[in-house]
């Protein structure tokens, strides 16, 4: 599988979508932060997509952010969060984050590309960056961020009957959005289309 992965992508810091559906510009320019939208400006962030590479199977690194988070508390995510001043790449960031966020060392991340590039309807531009993880790993949860980290096997997000649309109440209107349930775990939103993306390249 692993030849699969790194052939899905085009390299490290490679985005298979370059042009903004809103503004025609890059997509994923880095430093800076994007245009703006609905009258703010975007913040530029990144998050990472960790396959972890087991004996029995690679599997896919989430997180539960803890309740007392003020934005997207409780919800199912990627390591990852808004670039720092000192950050040259998102891929600096993404590593940054999974550091901070769950003790990931950026030794162990090989960086194989990015998904596409995504506009938040909470004002964020988020790349995601694809790395593969050699085992053993030993995280260290952020109390103050991340409740719970666990694993969803591959195998599972590339079943395309494992993914689905559902009708949710955001902001007081009603949205289609992404969701995968797994062991009793409700992901969906950005976290969910990303993983419906990754398991669209990689069964092509």
């Amino acid at each position: 599988m692993r030849e699969e992965v790194i052939g899905a992508f085009e390299g490290p810091g490679v985005s298979p979508n370059g042009v903004s559906p809103f503004t025609g510009a890059p997509h994923d320019l880095w430093p800076g932060e994007g245009p703006e939208r609905d009258g703010r400006r975007l913040t530029a962030a990144a998050v990472l997509v960790a396959l972890v590479e087991h004996g029995s199977g690679m599997t896919v690194l989430l997180t539960q952010r803890t309740e007392t988070l003020k934005s997207h508390s409780g919800q199912i995510s990627f390591p990852g969060g808004r670039r720092d001043t000192p950050d040259g790449s998102p891929e600096e960031t993404a590593l940054r984050e999974a550091e901070e966020e769950i003790g990931l060392s950026r030794r162990q991340v090989e960086l194989v590309g990015r998904l596409s590039t995504h506009d938040t309807g909470t004002g964020y531009r988020v790349i995601p960056v694809v790395g593969l993880v050699a085992p053993p790993i030993s995280l260290v949860p952020a109390p103050a961020e991340v409740a719970e980290v666990f694993e969803v096997p591959l195998d599972f997000i590339l079943d395309p009957a494992n993914h689905t649309m559902e009708t949710r109440v955001l902001g007081g209107v009603r949205r289609e959005t992404q969701v995968m349930r797994h062991d009793g775990n409700f992901i969906w939103g950005l976290t969910a289309r990303l993983l419906k993306e990754l398991s669209d390249m990689l069964r092509r």
